[in-house]
């Protein structure tokens, strides 16, 4: 063998050498054996629960997916979009290599990329005046976010001894809320109502004409189209301008109403360390049991209260928990969250639970609504709990005095209507009579009117005088 040919044989091996002390990582992998409802069963993987998954289709496309389970050597996965394609036997990989799978019809082995991306969501100034979905991908046509800044989608609520007490009043620019059931800055209220009373209207005036820095609304589990009027004829450019917005609409799977819910949170959380006052507006939390109900039950949680299992009522306080104030001196997250009250039933186990889990809550009343009285508060069966720590004597006086005279005014509505009542029998209701036009046309206000604290207070005030 000649000199030259040696070098050669000498070359080939050191090439060969050096591709074998590439190191090349093993590839992870588990396979899909059960599509069942809105549910995928895989084998082969060893992953937490609420680790996020991938699934690559033949088509080229992607499924994700989250675990939110798991029996023996079973994962249940919950998928973020149909699973239209998905045959048995389809691989499922962990998200950390998502970064870099191997197309359909070609060779390449995919290299491990350690990634959170399913975790993480884009957070910051960026996504002001922004409409998102769940997963933080724009809805609107503005291009991309280019965020720079993310934050985990799930989080531990605050230390409640870190957090700074209510002290300071949120000025809503709704009179009956102002005077009658008066918010505090960190204050979580509960928005009661059934369908067709104001609702979107009530929380649109809120978004408009609220004092502060920055405002969330969350769109989870409603109407398509709604999602469109709120962002155009309610919230308007003005609000939307202070605002971001995310949608995961009733047509999307429920993992991604959970996570639209969570992520909602997850800005609102962001501004508030940032040391601003943050309003956050999430319609609604019934949606959001329901979509936690809907995965429990495809993965044999037994139903409990009415159909719901019992991991939906753990799921609401922990996430109406981290909203609230921040630390003493910073930022804080004034939270109003819709209560869908089916048939007006206000013993609605979820209902029941969110009314025990907040600061307080606002009823709309249909028969108000039907009566054209706008917006449909019903200050008789509403309640702010931290209004005696953030308003004067002389305020919660005027108010429990409003409150008197409109509840003895309407429970003796029948007898003064057919002429029953004789003028003078009652002092009390005397004054009631007299006094309800002023007090019907004091809680009423359109939408385009903007009442302020003070404005509220002095009209409040107004009422006795003359």
């Amino acid at each position: 063998m000649n000199g030259s040919h040696t070098q050669r044989w000498q070359s080939y091996l050191r090439d060969c050498s050096a591709l074998a002390s590439i190191p090349e990582p093993m590839l992870v992998s588990g396979r899909v054996t059960r599509v069942a409802g809105l549910v995928m069963e895989a084998v082969g993987l060893k992953l937490a629960v609420g680790s996020a998954c991938t699934v690559p289709l033949s088509s080229g496309a992607r499924i994700e997916a989250e675990v939110v389970g798991f029996e023996n050597d079973k994962l249940f996965l919950m998928p973020q979009s149909d699973v239209e394609g998905v045959v048995p036997g389809t691989r499922v990989f962990p998200i950390e290599v998502v970064q870099s799978l191997p197309r359909p019809g070609t060779v390449d082995h995919p290299r491990r990329r350690p990634s959170d991306r399913g975790r993480h969501l884009p957070v910051g100034d960026e996504l002001l005046g922004r409409v998102l979905d769940g997963a933080g991908r724009p809805l609107d046509s503005l291009g991309p976010l280019n965020a720079v800044h993310s934050a985990p989608l799930n989080v531990r609520a605050a230390n409640p001894l870190t957090r700074a007490p209510i002290t300071d009043v949120l000025d809503t620019g709704v009179r009956a809320i102002n005077s009658m059931l008066t918010v505090g800055r960190g204050q979580r209220m509960g928005l009661f109502a059934g369908s067709g009373v104001g609702k979107s209207v009530l929380l649109g005036m809120m978004a408009r004409y609220t004092s502060a820095d920055v405002i969330v609304v969350g769109l989870i589990g409603e109407r398509g189209r709604e999602v469109k009027e709120f962002i155009e004829q309610i919230l308007g450019t003005v609000g939307l301008a202070r605002s971001v917005v995310v949608a995961a609409p009733a047509d999307t799977p429920p993992l991604m109403r959970l996570q639209g819910a969570a992520y909602t949170h997850t800005i609102a959380e962001y501004f508030r360390d940032q040391g601003k006052s943050v309003l956050l507006i999430m319609d609604s939390l019934t949606r959001y049991a329901m979509a936690q109900r809907e995965i429990a039950l495809a993965i044999g949680e037994p139903p409990a209260t009415k159909g719901y299992p019992p991991s939906v009522f753990a799921k609401l306080p922990t996430l109406v928990e981290r909203a609230g104030n921040g630390r003493p001196g910073g930022g804080s997250i004034t939270a109003f969250y819709t209560v869908l009250t089916e048939g007006d039933d206000q013993q609605d186990p979820i209902a029941d639970s969110a009314r025990a889990i907040l600061d307080g809550h606002i009823v709309l009343n249909r028969s108000l609504a039907e009566a054209g009285h706008y917006p449909a508060i019903d200050v008789e069966q509403s309640i702010s709990r931290a209004m005696h720590n953030i308003t004067t004597d002389q305020h919660q006086k005027l108010m429990r005095r409003v409150k008197q005279l409109y509840s003895r005014y309407l429970r003796n509505r029948d007898l003064i209507s057919v002429g029953a009542y004789s003028a003078g029998s009652d002092p009390v209701l005397d004054q009631a009579i007299a006094l309800n036009p002023r007090i019907e046309a004091f809680l009423q206000q359109d939408i385009g009117e903007r009442a302020g604290i003070a404005e509220s207070l002095g009209q409040l005030a107004a009422l006795f005088e003359g």
